[in-house]
């Protein structure tokens, strides 16, 4: 049965001349699924700024590649980086969902010739104290944790960074999103392109099975009561195996006998074969009864359509095969000739000699059907516009306290605990800071990252909050010294086909654009993730930008305060507030529980210079600590800077309710400890940015005065110790909960 619409197939017809066969049914089925071709959001891509002195390749290959300088040699090195999702697989099988979306990232990377020396994760699930799917969340929390820590730690890579949120609106459909980086010579890129007419095309790596077949098509359909019937839809990885197909794989381009790379991923031996062709303008023929299998029995639709992990195709040069498979035996691998490159622009697939399935290789990779879908209409709002009375808080210590116990704000370290932060022993800065650092040992350079995405802002206002998170990000890698220069983004979204989700979808990836080009970080690549939706209910638009920076190799500045009696600077200044713009902040979620509004107003020139100011005090060497005001506002980026023993005392003068000034969520702010409080105001002066002296480091309490008040009015007032118990204990007491009665 085909997934193809009626048009859809009608233009198979046209392509072919004839009526398809059930094989190259299904090859077009995958090929032209939402995962695969992106076809409701390719027009709108296309707005993406792609390009810049440092990108060497951008969008339509395997990752994205910058240049980051030469070493000492003069030897030019460049990174690979790429973010992918694997959210409808997680959602039916938690471990091996995860756990294979972190081997095909990983392949993504080295399939370009990388060494991958990095991984990120971004995941969301319903709340785990969800009344009706607690049990279920944190069992999925629980599983995909631990396929990330596996297949990461068993392959040996560092997971050094990520974040972790729970909204109700990911109960029935929870996101995965997984990031990596890898680090090559410019001579040492490799391309996904069959070159070379009479080349043979060679299969590498694990054997074929029935795993995974039509897992590119459920990730392009909403999920319904028979989801759990598609457990067979999910692949099965092998970190082992991709350890030694990784060291194989870079070590037969090494021999200079490769001529073309490409990872068998979403639709396989399908997308590998087709995609390779097309890039290169030339055909592929494939016999499959050289396909080595693991079940007997396989039908040629099978294998082309399966998923199964840990598998590449190479072109070789003709007559150098042999040290192709010489590498490949020596790794304990399979290495097999299935075909060769052909002139004919044409896909063939045989099976035992005979045709089985032709189809053109460009019209098949290329020509899927585009999509202009209606979204003239507002984006979809799950909340109103209209702020409510915001009563006035009771206790200040005690919203500061929930506010650090909630789910979205508490430490992560159950999470990041269970992956290995530093194999290679390149990790600098790993989970927990504002951004993960590694060093490039090779260069005397490192590379920041930080992934981030917020689904309650893009809710209320997918441009804005859009624009908002790349602005995030790009704070996040500023505070720890490192300047911005490309990214890489996940959509995830709801079903296309519905106008205010089509809305949400365009409004973002416009917001996207506009800050992408100002804040100068161009996208290199990414991935598409339509569809999320359970019973027809959509997850809130959630784009997650991967954006990464270069700095000196130095040890990095961390949140935490260091010294007493240090200047406390907020760079930025207060930032600005209104009943309107808080609807969206943590406050209004976890201690009113509400969301209406807009999120916080972002003035890009403004924060730009924050970046700029900021990153010029930690290279002056005069920031002990930095940490960038987010999600919580000012009272708990304070309090995370609180984390190692060291408190302040700080003195606001605003005219601002307490609810506001504490937790408002404005950005283009900056927290710094300092020695030298003259020498930061005077850079902030130099960069037309608000520096004020909030007030001093001290030893075991946070307290928080509001001086426009006279006397003095003391809205915060907590030990510290106090605050570090509560934040780092309340991710295990929500997946550990006390029975009732």
């Amino acid at each position: 049965m085909s997934d193809l619409a009626p048009s859809e197939l009608a233009k198979v017809r046209g392509i072919l001349g004839r009526e398809p066969n059930q094989t190259e049914t299904g090859i077009f089925t995958v090929m032209w699924s939402e995962h695969c071709s992106y076809k409701s959001s390719r027009l709108h891509l296309k707005k993406l700024p792609t390009k810049s002195e440092r990108v060497l390749v951008g969008p339509g290959e395997n990752a994205g590649i910058i240049d980051i300088g030469p070493n000492e040699k003069g030897e030019r090195y460049a990174i690979a980086f790429k973010i992918e999702s694997h959210n409808h697989p997680s959602f039916i099988e938690p471990f091996q969902g995860a756990a294979t979306g972190v081997g095909g990232i990983l392949r993504d990377i080295f399939t370009m010739g990388a060494r991958p020396i990095a991984v990120l994760d971004a995941i969301r699930f319903g709340p785990l104290d969800d009344p009706e799917c607690g049990d279920r969340n944190r069992r999925i929390l629980e599983g995909v944790v631990e396929g990330i820590a596996h297949y990461g730690n068993c392959f040996g890579v560092p997971t050094v960074g990520g974040e972790t949120v729970f909204e109700r609106c990911y109960n029935g459909n929870p996101l995965v999103n997984v990031f990596a980086l890898g680090v090559f010579r410019h001579d040492e890129i490799f391309f996904g392109r069959a070159s070379g007419i009479g080349n043979p095309v060679i299969y590498v790596g694990a054997k074929t099975g029935r795993d995974g077949i039509h897992g590119a098509s459920m990730a392009s359909a909403e999920f319904t009561e028979e989801s759990k019937q598609k457990r067979p839809n999910v692949q099965v990885g092998d970190p082992f195996m991709e350890k030694l197909l990784l060291e194989a794989c870079l070590e037969a381009m090494h021999t200079g006998a490769v001529v073309g790379i490409q990872d068998m991923g979403a639709a396989g031996l399908t997308c590998s074969t087709c995609e390779m062709g097309s890039r290169a303008g030339t055909g592929v023929e494939i016999d499959l009864a050289r396909v080595p299998q693991r079940e007997s029995g396989m039908t040629p639709y099978e294998i082309m359509l399966s998923e199964s992990q840990e598998r590449m195709l190479l072109v070789a040069e003709k007559g150098r095969e042999e040290e192709v498979f010489a590498v490949f035996r020596k790794w304990g691998l399979d290495a097999v000739t299935i075909g060769e490159v052909t002139g004919d622009g044409k896909l063939r697939v045989k099976d035992h000699g005979v045709v089985v399935a032709e189809i053109p290789n460009r019209e098949l990779a290329d020509e899927a059907p585009v999509y202009d879908r209606p979204h003239g209409v507002a984006p979809y709002r799950p909340a109103p516009m209209e702020a409510p009375e915001i009563p006035r808080s009771r206790d200040l210590n005690s919203d500061l306290l929930e506010l650090l116990g909630s789910g979205d704000l508490c430490s992560k370290r159950w999470i990041w605990q269970q992956y290995d932060q530093s194999v290679r022993t390149n990790t600098l800065q790993g989970p927990g800071g504002d951004a993960a650092i590694v060093r490039i040992k090779e260069t005397g350079t490192s590379v920041a990252m930080s992934v981030d995405g917020n689904g309650r802002y893009c809710a209320l206002s997918p441009r804005e909050g859009a624009r908002l998170l790349v602005a995030e990000c790009c704070r996040n890698l500023s505070a720890v010294g490192a300047l911005p220069v490309a990214a890489t983004n996940n959509l995830n979204f709801g079903n296309p086909e519905r106008p205010e989700i089509m809305a949400q979808l365009v409004e973002a990836i416009e917001g996207i654009t506009e800050a992408c080009k100002h804040f100068e970080t161009p996208i290199t690549g990414g991935n598409v993730s339509l569809y999320n939706e359970t019973l027809g209910e959509a997850i809130w638009p959630t784009p997650v930008m991967g954006i990464v920076g270069l700095m000196k190799t130095a040890p990095p500045v961390t949140i935490p305060f260091k010294e007493g009696a240090r200047s406390v600077m907020l760079l930025g200044g207060l930032g600005t507030v209104d009943a309107t713009r808080f609807g969206g902040t943590q406050y209004a979620k976890v201690v009113l529980n509400k969301m209406w509004g807009l999120p916080p107003a972002l003035d890009m020139d403004y924060e730009k210079r924050v970046h700029t100011a900021v990153r010029e005090v930690i290279a002056q060497g005069l920031a002990e600590s930095s940490h960038d005001v987010g999600e919580g506002g000012l009272a708990v980026a304070l309090a995370d800077c609180c984390a190692e023993g060291i408190g302040a005392s700080i003195s606001l003068d605003t005219g601002l309710l307490p609810e506001f000034a504490l937790f408002h969520e404005g950005p283009s702010r900056i927290l710094l400890s300092t020695s030298q409080p003259e020498a930061v105001e005077k850079i902030a002066r130099e960069n037309n940015v608000e520096c004020l002296r909030l007030g001093v480091t001290m030893k075991e309490r946070l307290q928080i005065s509001n001086s426009s008040e006279t006397p003095a009015e003391k809205w915060i007032d907590c030990r510290v110790d106090r605050l570090r118990e509560v934040w780092e204990n309340a991710l295990e007491s929500l997946l550990n909960p006390v029975p009732v009665g």
